[in-house]
């Protein structure tokens, strides 16, 4: 890889990359830790110390939006910014305003990080921040778009490599979600009411917060997927058609998927049984997208027992192949019936959000960080293997634990007397629940100290080396092929 410490109009933007890529782990750490806090103080309540800035009820968007937006939003802005230039063959577009998401992602995290310990919310799932940070967050997004499409129009490449149909996508069901969602009237400047009202709210706000699953945190992070696991493994995508297929099937079916989130509500009946319907055929896109990741292995199994960064990419395809179905299974209503408002739910989405997003996103962070910074590989390989077993044994005891008592909870609120009395108290279900709830914060631990590890192998990395800007190829090709090795 010809490279130069010096940016020109021939190198590649890589400054932004990297700040988006440290950014990720530091947001990992912290997003997790505060996981790990919550997840104590339910076994003990008392460690809130009764500071309401420490309560449960105010870190735990605490805790999700960091995970979400600021662990998981700088990962994909790390790894688009790289793909849609190694891909184009061409420098990204007005690299200023490049500059401009990243401290401007910043400050909305530190934004959401100040004001939701002091209560500070429109209490909406996924969408709580308030009105200044999301005009913020637009003028982020917007300009996010302009750089990513921008790119796209300067690219040196007739063909627009798979990755970039699912970054672009996701960038623009992002902006219409978050403005019509984020529809609001306010009355002070921290504090607003949505413009919808009853159960009309609650519909905007689960499509809204579906997608929000749907299109952060998996047609994204399929995007990821479709450019760094062919390459870690140097191997073609499986099926280049396949892919195409899979893009189209689940850009569509996911949009239709939120009321699912809402069955045994006051929606409309058969607005329930749409989201139900949707969800059970998004279950074909999903796993045909896995099977793609995972196929495109033929041949090359054999790097398994020597590449951990491989080993983090295919487990995270597991994980995605499994949570997919077991969310389908979720939104059948017999199914729902026992799962909704049980820890069941929390071990799905945990699933999704450790086992697939965290695990793909730590494969490509291990991959493009020594690129980032000029060297072969990371400093220790060893300690790569090191935090992929951590982390699998991690997340494994959390959902497993989650599992096993979101059912128990389940089945032990419906039990009931012959005489149609409870049989349990809500009281009883919580005692029971307590072991598991060690499980987890023991589960939860291991994957924050996987995290750690990561930190110190990424800081042995990157500490005195120089950062370089490769220089961009002139001979760029305009094949499918070419594209996929780019």
């Amino acid at each position: 890889m010809a490279s130069s410490p010096i940016a020109t109009a021939d190198t590649f933007n890589y400054k932004v990359v990297r700040q988006f890529a440290i950014m990720t782990v530091v947001w990992g750490i912290v997003g997790m830790l505060v996981g790990v806090v919550i997840a104590a103080q339910l076994l003990w309540p008392q460690l809130n110390l009764d500071i309401p800035f420490l309560t449960y009820g105010r870190l735990r968007p605490l805790h999700t939006n960091a995970v979400i937006f600021a662990f998981g939003g700088s990962a994909l802005f790390a790894a688009s910014y790289y793909v849609v230039q190694r891909t184009c063959q061409a420098r990204l577009f007005a690299g200023w305003l490049a500059s401009f998401t990243f401290w401007g992602w910043q400050l909305v995290i530190l934004s959401a990080a100040i004001t939701l310990p002091l209560g500070i919310t429109t209490s909406k799932e996924y969408a709580e921040l308030e009105w200044p940070i999301d005009i913020l967050i637009t003028l982020v997004w917007v300009a996010y778009a302009i750089v990513f499409f921008g790119t796209i129009v300067k690219r040196k490449t007739a063909h627009i490599y798979v990755a970039n149909w699912f970054f672009g996508s996701y960038i623009l069901t992002i902006a219409i979600l978050h403005i019509v969602n984020n529809i609001e009237i306010p009355v002070s400047l921290f504090k607003s009411y949505s413009a919808y009202a009853g159960v009309q709210d609650a519909m905007v706000q689960w499509w809204y917060g579906h997608n929000a699953v749907g299109f952060f945190l998996t047609t994204s992070f399929l995007g990821m997927m479709y450019y760094f696991i062919p390459k870690q493994a140097e191997r073609p995508i499986y099926s280049y058609r396949l892919s195409i297929v899979h893009f189209w099937a689940l850009a569509f079916t996911y949009m239709w998927a939120g009321p699912h989130h809402l069955l045994y509500t006051s929606l409309p009946d058969w607005t329930q049984s749409l989201g139900m319907v949707f969800s059970l055929i998004l279950l074909a896109p999903s796993w045909g997208g896995m099977i793609n990741g995972v196929m495109t292995l033929s041949g090359a199994w054999n790097k398994l027992r020597t590449d951990p960064i491989l080993k983090f990419m295919v487990v995270s395809l597991s994980f995605y192949g499994m949570s997919t179905f077991e969310g389908s299974m979720m939104s059948i209503r017999t199914v729902n019936a026992l799962s909704h408002y049980t820890d069941w739910t929390i071990g799905h989405v945990h699933s999704g959000a450790l086992g697939w997003v965290a695990m793909i996103t730590f494969g490509m962070l291990y991959y493009i960080i020594p690129r980032l910074w000029g060297r072969e590989k990371m400093y220790s390989v060893r300690l790569i293997e090191v935090h992929f077993w951590v982390a699998t044994i991690g997340v494994v005891l959390y959902i497993a634990s989650m599992w096993i008592a979101g059912v128990m909870q389940g089945l032990m609120w419906r039990a009931t007397e012959p005489d149609g009395s409870l049989t349990y108290s809500f009281v009883e279900s919580v005692k029971s629940t307590l072991p598991f709830y060690a499980i987890r914060l023991s589960g939860g631990a291991l994957y924050l100290v996987g995290m750690l590890i990561m930190a110190y192998n990424v800081f042995k990395t990157v500490v005195g080396q120089t950062a370089v800007n490769p220089a961009i190829p002139n001979n760029a090709h305009s094949t499918t092929a070419a594209a996929a090795k780019a």
